[in-house]
């Protein structure tokens, strides 16, 4: 056993030391890939990813007069599906009732209190007006009486007589204070009416009110066209079990699916060179064979943070120049923003661009050229001096490359870039000073060259 054991051993051995020996003893070669230097139109390009939304849409609304019923919250108790195709009338939505059901049946016993408030101010107005008839017809009577006691008593003596004008008078008196109080009454009465009716019509008012509002918590579309869900300040789009509110109370919309946009957010970074007016190509996600064209129609002056996230983002709108029937919103796109176009130009991929030094150099043969760089995009640069068209250059270079030789620009060409370096920082401190003075000039500041309200001239004369 041992025997055998030693000869597996051995054998195992053998083995390894001839896959090594086969497969990996051998030294690894470098292998370098070249390259040639480009010549033509230069496109600069921000790409960022957007989402498709329609520029103009026909708002979906859910009950008008909702503040005036006092209901500030109205859930969606049920909506067709998002992106349901819908005709003019048809169905959308209907809203939760319960909370308004409960407050019209408060107020239908409002209206029933005032209904029987009405009938009992009316009975007791016609009992009350009818005692008064009754005791205006007996004073009648009792003034008659004593106008014939009077008649009577001519006869009699002056005393008598005396005794029966004042009976008389006071007749007279109390029929006429009895009339005077009928007619207050009277007045009284009907204000007493005229409250209650105004109480009833009110509280019917109200009741018809909230019935018409009611009607309206079954929503229809205003107009044929896709239903999309309405989305919150957070970003959420209002579903079943979603709030509506008296200031806001869209329950979705319906866009306009022949005119669409592509909302994006473009980094800080990239922000100054996308401007509007620019044209972009536009992709869909969903449809990667079909291409669009677009322009970019407005640039955020105000960063935000996005969720979740610590990066700056500025908001950019871009038209859709084309229509397909295949666009929806809310769709992913793909938008190249052609930022800048610069004809006629050397470039390389930045792939090939290594630096050494503050010096810029690509490798060619065996020697470190340096070049002067431009601009660039995602995948290549403008070389400005240091290489012509159709050199072939190494865009991944051999090992030891670093020890080549560097072949420099003349000091001349150095410095005619060196000088155009300057000028141009020249201009932009300038432009910020300018723009510093006119910002100053704009909070009440005294501009410069003006004194006492006059401009000085040159020289010092006025």
């Amino acid at each position: 056993m041992k025997k055998q054991i030693y000869i597996l051993l051995g054998a195992l051995f053998i083995i390894i030391v001839a896959l090594w020996y086969f497969l990996g003893g051998e030294e690894s070669s470098s292998e370098t890939i070249s390259t040639k230097v480009k010549f033509g139109e230069f496109k600069i390009t921000v790409t960022t990813t957007g989402e498709l939304e329609a520029k103009n849409s026909e708002k979906i609304y859910g009950p008008d007069g909702l503040r005036n019923v006092r209901i500030w919250q109205v859930k969606i108790e049920d909506i067709v599906a998002d992106g349901t195709v819908v005709d003019s009338g048809d169905f959308v939505a209907s809203l939760d009732r319960t909370e308004l059901a409960n407050r019209m049946k408060d107020q239908e016993m409002d209206v029933e209190k005032y209904e029987t408030q009405l009938t009992k101010t009316r009975l007791d107005t016609t009992l009350e007006l009818r005692n008064l008839r009754d005791e205006l017809i007996n004073l009648g009577y009792g003034l008659e009486e004593k106008k014939i006691q009077l008649e009577q008593s001519k006869y009699e003596p002056p005393a008598t007589i005396r005794q029966v004008e004042i009976e008389l008078e006071r007749a007279e008196r109390n029929y006429n204070q009895a009339i005077k109080n009928y007619q207050l009454k009277l007045q009284k009465n009907n204000a007493n009416m005229q409250e209650v009716l105004a109480q009833l019509a009110k509280a019917r008012r109200k009741y018809d009110e909230m019935a018409k509002v009611l009607e309206k918590f079954t929503v229809y579309a205003p107009q044929a066209g896709m239903v999309i869900y309405k989305r919150n300040w957070d970003g959420q789009k209002k579903g079943i079990g979603s709030q509506i509110s008296p200031w806001d109370n869209v329950v979705a919309t319906l866009p306009d699916l022949t005119n669409m946009m592509s909302k994006t957010y473009v980094n800080e970074i990239d922000i100054s060179k996308v401007r509007t007016g620019q044209s972009v190509s536009v992709g869909i996600d969903a449809f990667p064979e079909k291409e669009f064209t677009g322009e970019v129609t407005s640039v955020a002056n105000i960063g935000e943070q996005l969720p979740n996230t610590n990066v700056k983002v500025f908001e950019v709108m871009i038209e859709v120049n084309e229509f397909d029937s295949v666009m929806r919103p809310a769709m992913t796109t793909k938008n190249i923003i052609l930022t800048d176009l610069i004809d006629s130009v050397v470039f390389i991929p930045i792939e090939c661009l290594h630096s050494q030094d503050s010096i810029s150099f690509v490798v060619k043969g065996n020697r470190k050229i340096q070049v002067v760089v431009g601009k660039s995009n995602e995948n290549e640069i403008i070389v400005r001096a240091g290489l012509e068209e159709g050199e072939e250059i190494y865009l991944v270079p051999p090992e030891g490359y670093k020890d080549f030789e560097v072949k420099r620009l003349k000091p001349e060409i150095m410095e005619v870039f060196k000088e155009e370096k300057r000028l141009v920082l020249e201009a932009k401190r300038k432009s910020d000073s300018l723009r510093m003075e006119q910002k100053n000039n704009g909070n009440g500041k005294m501009p410069k060259g003006l004194k006492g309200g006059k401009m000085m001239k040159r020289g010092g004369k006025k």
